[in-house]
């Protein structure tokens, strides 16, 4: 079913209900505070684990219990790598969360009506998967690039299912991978099914807190599954006609690895909604494009037909990849019309 399109008045209608629940929620919360209030123990540091809709699970930073916990009524959305300061529950019930630590980093997506919602935090790496099936594009990967550069969050291409590739799809993927060894992005190439590839795989997560993300059916919980048997994630089967995959993780989890390092494992995303920026931090997000418009001829130029123009002449000449300008074109273009699209 193709997704309906909202006018402004549908979705201030749907923001209204869905406020209404919030401070509903709110009060309900604030009531449900006063009542544990005197059964909660001492305040200390501790981690957010998993999200459950309307309580979180928090580690604590001293003796690595966890405890399920309501949060403050006046805290932002907490998720999965928030560092909090909590009170655990002294007998049978939930902990309160009662602060937020600030955040170093944010990775954020759309959601159903557009708006931008944090989905992990302090999170330090950006596992980007891909894999000969479904077949992959340098636009969709360029997308995430993009999300980790704004975000200050360091990004690392995996390429799994490397099972998979024979004469004709090795020469595709070689030539794909090679645009972002030449701009320096770690490229990591593994199975889950073989197992080929997971020691630089470990080594890369050893000591950071990571998250993977990619397209449906490209195999984050297969390798998630590979480093951390113990988490049990379903896995995921391309469907047998149309080739694309359906999204299995449910709930936003953090991990210890074996190895050291913190992975998170969350809701699978098909690609990076990128309509809330503009045409200059998308420049910022492309590192061999973020200079050279200081270097075009014209201060207004469009970088598309004029003369003296820095991105046309470093494509024209090698300097930087024609096929990556082209992805920023088309990236570009879309920004102009989802714009559009919601002001209607």
């Amino acid at each position: 079913m193709s997704k309906r399109n909202l006018n402004r008045r549908q979705r201030w209608r749907i923001e209204k209900i869905q406020n209404e629940r919030l401070e509903r929620a709110r009060r309900r919360q604030e009531r449900l505070e006063d009542d544990v209030a005197d059964e909660l123990g001492a305040a200390r540091a501790g981690l957010v684990t998993a999200h459950y809709g309307a309580r979180v699970e928090v580690e604590s930073a001293d003796s690595g219990e966890r405890q399920r916990c309501h949060f403050r009524a006046n805290l932002a959305q907490l998720v999965v790598g928030d560092e909090v300061l909590w009170q655990p529950a002294q007998s049978a019930g939930d902990g309160v969360v009662i602060a937020q630590q600030p955040r170093r980093t944010v990775l954020r997506r759309p959601d159903n009506y557009g708006k931008l919602k944090p989905v992990a935090a302090n999170v330090d790496q950006m596992l980007i998967v891909f894999a000969p099936a479904p077949v992959p594009s340098s636009q969709l990967l360029d997308r995430y690039l993009v999300a980790a550069e704004l975000s200050g969050i360091a990004p690392v291409l995996v390429l799994n299912k490397a099972d998979l590739l024979d004469e004709t799809l090795r020469p595709l993927l070689n030539d794909l991978c090679a645009i972002y060894h030449q701009l320096e992005y770690p490229v990591i190439e593994a199975s889950a099914t073989t197992a080929h590839g997971l020691d630089p795989l470990r080594c890369a997560l050893a000591g950071r807190t990571s998250v993977f993300v990619g397209q449906s059916g490209v195999g984050k919980s297969s390798l998630v599954n590979m480093l951390l048997p113990d988490a049990a994630l379903a896995t995921n089967v391309l469907s047998q006609t149309s080739g694309l995959g359906q999204h299995t993780t449910t709930t936003a989890q953090l991990f210890h690895l074996p190895g050291g390092g913190k992975l998170i494992d969350s809701p699978g995303i098909r690609e990076f909604g990128l309509w809330h920026i503009d045409e200059h931090e998308l420049l910022r997000g492309y590192r061999e494009l973020a200079s050279l418009p200081g270097y075009c001829r014209f201060r207004n130029c469009s970088h598309h037909h004029e003369p003296g123009c820095a991105l046309q002449q470093a494509a024209q000449s090698g300097a930087i990849s024609g096929e990556r300008l082209d992805n920023f074109f088309r990236i570009q273009a879309t920004l102009d019309a989802t714009a559009r699209q919601r002001y209607e």
